[in-house]
């Protein structure tokens, strides 16, 4: 018999005794803490993680977007509950969002069917992600002042985030709160109206991944899930007690690290293919 990978359906069992399943339970423990707090960064650093062991730039996205799904509904009731939402807001950036996202995760799954599409794919989104690591630590750095929130350019803001948020497994918290938090909005409201908007925008997403047939496999997604709900009652005590700019810092340069990291792989592994192909030239000449 041959040696059991975690994506084996014919052994459930053996996902919860992997070492790959707890990895990603720790990832989704992590990835939730920091996004309870901040109101961003679980698909950022989720994404991240998942691309560091290896798996596909669709699955990963695809399988990071069906755990929100969870965890962005629960969030979003928080902030209604607590009137943290400006609907006016909300309804542009969830429509064009919505859009969007769809946009970006059939256009991820596109090009990640080929084997040219996905070496070109994987570096791309590391370099996105890492682009969000240094935006996350800028915002960090940034002063704001409040403001009430203007609807102007709402719109593309929402398609923006949405379709780079599908493409690169996350980034519409720090696409779409970091621009109207840079506006300087009000943080309540933003983070409310964002983070609201979310649940449609990733319903979007894994829903257009689900049909184009890139949906994340179900112990990726089901490790995130476990890891996101025992984190979540955290979340709330870590944005009243941990210093945000603090916490932003360390995400941020988790991110670039992890990005890095999977740069550096993704080039090391280019040179090795390189160099075997020139000795096989060369080699197999007369």
């Amino acid at each position: 018999m041959g040696r059991r990978e975690p994506n084996d359906r014919r052994h459930l069992g053996y996902w919860c005794l992997s070492d790959q399943f707890w990895l990603l339970v720790a990832t989704g423990f992590l990835a939730q803490l920091v996004d309870g707090a901040l109101g961003m960064a679980f698909g950022v650093i989720s994404t991240s993680c998942l691309l560091t062991i290896g798996i596909n730039p669709a699955a990963a996205s695809a399988a990071v977007h069906a755990a929100e799904v969870a965890t962005t509904g629960a969030s979003g009731i928080s902030h209604i509950l607590h009137r943290n939402v400006d609907w006016k807001l909300f309804r542009r950036l969830a429509v064009a969002g919505m859009l969007g996202a769809a946009a970006g995760a059939w256009l991820l799954t596109f090009m990640s069917e080929s084997q040219l599409g996905a070496q070109i794919v994987a570096p791309l989104i590391s370099v996105y992600l890492m682009f969000m690591g240094f935006v996350i630590i800028a915002k960090a750095l940034s002063k704001k002042q409040e403001v009430p929130p203007r609807l102007e350019g709402a719109i593309p803001l929402g398609a923006a985030g949405g379709f780079l948020d599908a493409m690169g497994g996350g980034g519409w918290g720090p696409v779409t709160a970091s621009t109207l938090l840079g506006r300087g909005h009000t943080p309540r409201m933003v983070l409310g109206s964002v983070n609201t908007a979310e649940f449609f925008v990733t319903i979007a997403a894994s829903v257009t991944f689900l049909f184009s047939g890139a949906f994340g496999d179900l112990w990726v997604v089901s490790g995130l899930i476990v890891g996101g709900v025992i984190a979540a009652p955290f979340g709330g005590f870590l944005a009243r007690r941990a210093p945000a700019k603090l916490v932003m810092w360390m995400v941020g340069l988790l991110v670039i690290a992890l990005s890095s990291w999977r740069l550096w792989a993704e080039f090391d592994e280019a040179v090795h293919v390189l160099i075997a192909r020139s000795l096989a030239l060369f080699g197999g000449g007369p």
